[in-house]
C-alpha cells in the first residue's frame, strides 16, 4: 500500500531554517501533485504550498510565500520543503500530500503522510 512519509522536523530558534523531506512507497511523485500542509494547537489544517511533479509550476500561499521554496528531485523521488526566517507562528504539525490536481483543497489528496513537528522557539 502507498505510504508517504515526511522527515526534517524539530526545534529551531526564532529566523532559523529547515528543511523538510516527502517521499513515497510504491508512488513516483513526478506523476502527482504535492501538496504541504500544516497543523497548530487548536487550529484547522492549513494548505501552504504545492509544487507539480516536474517541479516547474509552484504556489505559495502568502503566509510563507518568500521564506519557504518547494523543489522535487525526481531522481530520487523526493519533495523538500525549504524553511527560512522560520517564526513562532511556523510551529505546526507539516504533512505532505498527493493530489492528481493542482489545488490546496484538502478533500483532493488522495494519500497523506503522517506529519513531522516543527517547533520555532521565540
Amino acid at each position: 500500500q502507498v505510504q508517504l512519509v515526511e522527515s526534517g522536523g524539530g526545534s529551531v530558534q526564532f529566523g532559523g531554517s529547515l528543511r523538510l523531506s516527502c517521499t513515497g512507497s510504491e508512488l513516483s511523485l513526478a506523476n502527482h501533485v504535492i501538496g504541504w500542509f500544516r497543523q497548530a494547537p487548536g487550529q484547522e489544517r492549513e494548505g501552504i504550498s504545492v509544487i507539480n511533479g516536474r517541479g516547474d509550476d509552484i504556489y505559495y500561499t502568502d503566509s510563507v510565500k518568500g521564506r519557504f521554496i518547494l523543489s522535487i528531485d525526481n531522481a530520487k523521488n523526493m519533495g523538500y520543503l525549504q524553511m527560512n526566517n522560520l517564526k513562532p507562528v511556523d510551529t505546526a504539525g507539516y504533512y505532505c500530500a498527493t493530489s492528481p490536481v493542482a489545488t490546496l483543497i484538502p478533500n483532493f489528496f488522495t494519500y497523506w503522510g503522517v506529519g513531522t513537528q516543527v517547533t520555532v522557539s521565540s
